[in-house]
């Protein structure tokens, strides 16, 4: 949090499969500006079910143990904390950050021309898995 490097000095592994999986800290472009680079965790993947009730989420009805996650804003009630049910379309992944209530991610992202929530990333935005936390 807080921490503002330029992606290429983070270590990561680029392969010709880039098919994300749950779990994955991905490096990949912003969907809003498509220039602004990000680091955060995939959560669900195409064909997936996910929700958030009160900031809990769920991966196909099934509550989430995140034991990585901090929210900093617990009590306050933030955009995101609700959300879906969505199913993840085919070629995307659903990611958030792991300091949940600071994060710009799946749960905030909106077009900047027409105001419409993008909840989803386009898998072509990936650049590449994190493969060390410096």
């Amino acid at each position: 949090y807080g921490d503002h490097r330029d992606l290429h000095s983070f270590p990561t592994r680029r392969s010709s499969d880039l098919s994300p999986r749950r779990g994955d800290i991905i490096v990949f472009t912003s969907p809003v500006d498509h220039k602004t680079g990000f680091i955060k965790r995939v959560l669900a993947v195409s064909g997936d079910d996910i929700e958030l009730k009160e900031k809990k989420v769920y991966l196909n009805r099934q509550p989430l143990e995140e034991p990585y996650t901090v929210y900093k804003r617990a009590g306050e009630h933030l955009a995101g904390d609700n959300l879906g049910p969505l199913k993840v379309p085919e070629a995307n992944v659903f990611v958030l950050g792991d300091d949940r209530d600071e994060s710009d991610d799946s749960t905030t992202w909106k077009d900047a021309k027409t105001g419409a929530r993008i909840y989803f990333l386009p898998i072509e935005n990936i650049k590449g898995r994190l493969v060390q936390i410096p």
